[in-house]
């Protein structure tokens, strides 16, 4: 029988890895969407206001960082590939019983578990396939999977589209358990990180001593990820909302307005990432959001639905560019024996932050447009972003085997 040569066999590992990272994060991103999506008729069924069920969002998003602790931590002692096999198979689990959540108070804490989950894939997936990719794809490929969130979110919306009016919203959830699929791939085709193995602290006190020496890093990176987050979040938790309400859309018209606005996300996501390896990630990132805040007023103001459709397009493809960076740039900033734990814990704190945004939409519509509560938010927190972007250090290119 025919055996690989070590190169082939390499990249195998590497395109695995990247795959298994994207997949997690994409099936992350379907489910939490998913509420999105179905805010209203969840609100309904439950006889909840709008804001009220924004606040399942926000637990969620307040979780994150329990799971970003809890799976880092054990991706920086015990490697990436079993706390991503464990986290898959619980927030796939968590996902399926929101679908049989019999009322409010066990939707919210259904929701807020799933935060958990949701919280600890991304470190670990990211940390584990910007380990393995080669240096100099780095950006293009983290640009990659980190539009695997827009994919979730483009799956969701076409779930909504073709499903939502025939089943409602509960059997969506349904759909949340092929994360534990996901698993069995972990378990059968991605091999441990090298770079894990090579560089690890062998005791938890080493562990917390290399967490503390980098206490101004992590303070950075919070603040960074927390600007990153209003980004998106502000620009995308209330916006099927914002489309209902203002525009007076159906189902349709929001699922497909979303969905080429996540079209535009995976887009920029790529070439941003891939321009972030000639230019590098900060000068990148600043770029991007600039180009946000130039199409803020046609995403939130334009006068006929092509030119809305137009901004949703570019609007998603400047912040999603921006945040298509972040894996490789948050990984080359980050020391090799707490990869796993700093850049997932410090982007999951920035959510914790920025969790609110779309609660704080929903009640700044009350007193005044959609459109202006969408757009001031959006231009202030891209402005603010990019500052604190470009005051930052990078690494580009780094060789995570050089320490």
């Amino acid at each position: 029988m025919a055996t690989q040569s070590p190169s082939a066999a390499k990249a195998s590992d590497h395109w695995s890895a990247l795959t298994a990272g994207f997949l997690g994060w994409t099936l992350d991103a379907f489910d939490f969407f998913l509420v999105i999506f179905c805010l209203t008729a969840i609100g309904k069924e439950f006889h909840k206001s709008d804001a009220a069920v924004s606040v399942s969002i926000a637990l969620t998003l307040a979780f994150r960082p329990v799971g970003a602790f809890l799976f880092g931590l054990m991706a920086d002692r015990y490697g990436r590939r079993l706390p991503l096999m464990i986290d898959l198979i619980f927030y796939s689990v968590v996902e399926v019983a929101t679908g049989f959540a019999p009322n409010f108070t066990t939707f919210l804490i259904l929701r807020a578990l799933f935060g958990i989950g949701m919280g600890g894939e991304w470190g670990v997936g990211a940390s584990l396939a910007m380990e393995k990719v080669p240096a100099r794809w780095r950006g293009v490929l983290s640009g990659v999977l980190q539009q695997g969130y827009a994919l979730g979110n483009l799956l969701a919306a076409l779930c909504y589209l073709f499903l939502f009016e025939r089943w409602g919203w509960r059997p969506l959830f349904f759909l949340g358990g092929l994360p534990a699929l996901l698993a069995l791939f972990v378990r059968s085709r991605v091999k441990e990180s090298e770079v894990w193995q090579e560089s690890r602290e062998t005791s938890w006190s080493q562990l917390g001593r290399s967490l503390v020496r980098n206490w101004k890093l992590f303070l950075y990176l919070v603040l960074l990820m927390t600007g990153m987050n209003l980004a998106s979040h502000g620009t995308q938790d209330m916006y099927p909302t914002f489309l209902q309400r203002f525009w007076h859309f159906g189902p349709k018209e929001r699922s497909l307005i979303s969905a080429i606005s996540m079209i535009g996300a995976i887009a920029g996501g790529i070439v941003v990432g891939l321009i972030s390896d000639r230019i590098g990630r900060r000068r990148a990132i600043v770029l991007s959001l600039v180009g946000a805040i130039l199409l803020a007023p046609l995403w939130a103001y334009a006068p006929q639905a092509g030119l809305l459709m137009l901004g949703a397009f570019f609007i998603q493809f400047f912040v999603q560019g921006a945040w298509g960076v972040i894996p490789a740039h948050l990984s080359e900033l980050s020391p090799n024996q707490i990869r796993g734990f700093l850049p997932g814990f410090a982007y999951q704190c920035g959510v914790l932050l920025a969790g609110s945004v779309g609660t704080l939409e929903a009640i700044f519509a009350e007193h005044m447009s959609y459109a202006t509560a969408m757009a001031a938010t959006a231009a202030s927190v891209f402005a603010i972003t990019a500052v604190l972007a470009g005051l930052g250090k990078e690494h580009r290119g780094r060789d995570f085997r050089v320490v």
